[in-house]
């Protein structure tokens, strides 16, 4: 019996409506690029800087589609073991014993126990190959990864299996929906694009971005959520080591609410810089005098009230 499918959204609207559905704003032309990822059944490549929602649109996809998300989350020196499958050592070393003990030890016969399917530890890639219902499998932040792991990943993205030497292939039950994001602090291999749809992922413009705070942050006034969104979208053209993202415009506003601001101001600005900007040298840039322009630049376009 084959597995049950997963009920797809059938266009890119679809798409948008379901993922509105898990309140996750979602432009055209990402939601033609999903679409079509789910349509065609590719991996879908995302690239972008941080914080501009590629993570969580993984969540709200597994979310909106009823399914499990698996998440391999990439990092230097990772490797098969943590993210695809290992050995059962300590209950291999058991069957050794009692094998020992029983002093007739078939070798053929242990061979077989040892590498048996029940010894394998399964890991979020082999996991995402063994489920009875297609899984939205997330490879989070693959530029972190070593580029072996980019080699690695090739046999999962285009045969949907993966090959244990010891064992043999293990093909896919229901093939997953992949998602690879990348920060792009180093550039993926050639040969693991070709296997994917590319995206990338741009910061959002002003009304889409004050969409998202609105549901993200319900809590701030229509006023005060207009000047942050207005205020970080003017502050990502300066030349910071780190311009702010989305998760960074949320973190500020449900910040400022905190605090009970109810606009903006030099004082609330400066004390809350560390909220929304990561690094030193980019806070030292904007408080102060630069902090005191951009308020300018909202007050003369009358999204702040003259003092």
């Amino acid at each position: 019996m084959s597995p049950p499918a997963l009920a797809l959204p059938d266009s890119p609207d679809a798409v948008v409506a379901a993922l509105a559905s898990q309140d996750y704003v979602c432009d055209r032309r990402l939601a033609t690029a999903l679409f079509l990822g789910l349509k065609l059944g590719r991996p879908l490549f995302l690239e972008g800087e941080p914080g501009v929602g590629k993570t969580e649109l993984a969540k709200a996809l597994a979310a909106a589609l009823g399914t499990v998300l698996l998440r391999v989350q990439c990092y230097e020196g990772l490797d098969i073991a943590q993210t695809a499958y290992e050995w059962n050592v300590a209950r291999q070393m058991v069957e050794i014993r009692l094998a020992e003990a029983a002093h007739a030890i078939d070798h053929d016969k242990l061979v077989h126990t040892l590498y048996s399917r029940e010894m394998l530890i399964e890991r979020p890639l082999l996991r995402a190959l063994t489920q009875p219902v297609s899984p939205v499998l997330l490879i989070d932040e693959l530029d972190r990864a070593d580029e072996p792991f980019d080699a690695f990943l090739l046999e999962v993205l285009a045969e949907q299996q993966i090959t244990v030497p010891e064992f043999g292939t293990i093909r896919a039950t229901a093939p997953p929906i992949t998602l690879i994001t990348s920060n792009r602090t180093r550039e993926i291999h050639d040969a693991l694009k070709r296997r994917c749809l590319y995206h990338w992922v741009e910061f959002p413009d002003v009304e889409r971005e004050l969409q998202i705070v609105r549901l993200k942050a319900p809590g701030a006034s229509e006023r005060l959520a207009r000047q942050v969104v207005e205020f970080v979208q003017r502050m990502r053209t300066l030349d910071l080591f780190k311009a702010p993202g989305v998760a960074e415009t949320i973190d500020w506003m449900n910040s400022l609410v905190a605090l009970n601001a109810d606009r903006l101001d030099p004082a609330s600005v400066n004390d809350t810089l560390g909220v929304l900007l990561k690094y030193q040298d980019d806070i030292a840039l904007v408080k102060g005098a630069e902090v005191d322009k951009l308020l300018d630049e909202l007050r003369a376009r009358s999204l702040i009230e003259q003092e």
